[in-house]
Order: structure tokens, then sequence, then C-alpha cells
């Protein structure tokens, strides 16, 4: 059986693709960024909800906000990335979705009146959007370095005092360095994730 897409494609977004740790000093243009993310905002959500917010962290003074808050193994890495994204989800998304899901407003008040629901919701849909960024910045012939290891607390007082989002991850993005990977991980076997029943 062979997939739609070529492998080069396949190559390029998934087989040859890691997690970079170091960067080229080239710098990542806001063009870029948008270009991603008109790509990737066609993934597949929830009732159509689009929780993802991105901040890009560009000025120095913003980056040492944010450095102060990741774990010691990942401060140099942001430190010297080209361009570093906070994904966040937005836990009010809800007041979008009248307009996004036109053909069934009512859904806002049917089953997103309460915050629980709400941010477990948007940490899901929003779990999702990152992923297709990610995607979506190899697709554009960077590297990603998506990083989970960091104080959550500290980021979203540092970065959302308003209360309404929610740090899901950090990512440096970038051409990649020199020693920008780590060896490849093993992977699950088909065999061992997929069942039939």
């Amino acid at each position: 059986m062979t997939l739609a897409l070529d492998a080069a494609a396949q190559d390029l977004l998934f087989r040859e693709a890691r997690t970079a740790n170091t960067f080229s000093d080239e710098p990542v243009g806001d063009e870029q960024i948008q270009a991603i993310y008109e790509l990737v905002k066609f993934g597949p959500t929830a009732f159509n909800q689009q929780p993802l917010r991105i901040v890009l962290v560009r000025s120095e003074e913003g980056r040492a906000r944010l450095v102060q808050h990741m774990a010691e193994g990942n401060q140099a890495k942001t430190s010297t990335a080209p361009l570093v994204a906070i994904l966040a989800a937005d836990n009010e998304f809800h007041e979008e979705l009248p307009t996004q899901l036109p053909h069934f407003p009512q859904a806002k008040d049917m089953f997103f009146s309460e915050r629980s629901v709400r941010e477990s919701s948007a940490t899901l849909n929003g779990a999702l959007q990152a992923a297709y960024f990610i995607i979506g910045v190899r697709a554009a012939g960077l590297a990603a370095g998506p990083m989970t290891g960091y104080d959550a607390a500290g980021i979203n007082k540092e970065f959302f005092a308003d209360g309404e989002h929610s740090v899901l991850a950090v990512v440096n993005i970038g051409k990649p360095g020199e020693d920008a990977w780590f060896p490849r991980s093993p992977r699950l076997a088909y065999d061992e994730v997929v069942t039939t029943v």
C-alpha cells in the first residue's frame, strides 16, 4: 500500500524529522510563521473550535521573561533559538464558536457554559492544533524543538495574567544548527499499537 504523500514529503514531515536541540543563526520571519499558520489552521478539531493561541517571543526582554521559567536543560537552547513560540489554549474559545460553527451557533452555550468543560476541551483541541503547528514548521523546511519542561504556572502568570489561557508547549523554531539531533529513539511496532475488534 502506498500513501498519497510522496516519499520526500513523508521524510520531511516524519521519518527524517526530529526534535532540534541547536539552531543556526538564520532568522525566522513573520511571513514564514504566517504561512505555517495559514496551512495548519485547517486541521480538524471538535466543533471546529480553535483554542490555540501563539505568542512569538522575539525580544530579548521577552526571551528573558520566558527562559527563567524553563527547566534547566531547556534554558540554553531557548535562549539561542532564532524564534520561540509559546503555544497556549484559550479557555474562552467558546466565545468565537458562533462564527466558527455558523450552522450550530447554540453549541457555545449548549456544550461549553462550564469553565471546567471548556478547559478540558481547549487543552485537547489546542494540543491537536499544536501538533499541526509542529508539522507545519517542518513543512516550511524549518526544525522544531517542542518542550514541556517548564514551570507552567510561572509561564501562565508571566504571559497570560488574564487567567484565560493555559500554556501547552514551548517550541524553539529555526534552521537546525551543528549537532542538532539526538539519535532517533525507538517507536512501538504496528502490532504493539493497533488492534482490531
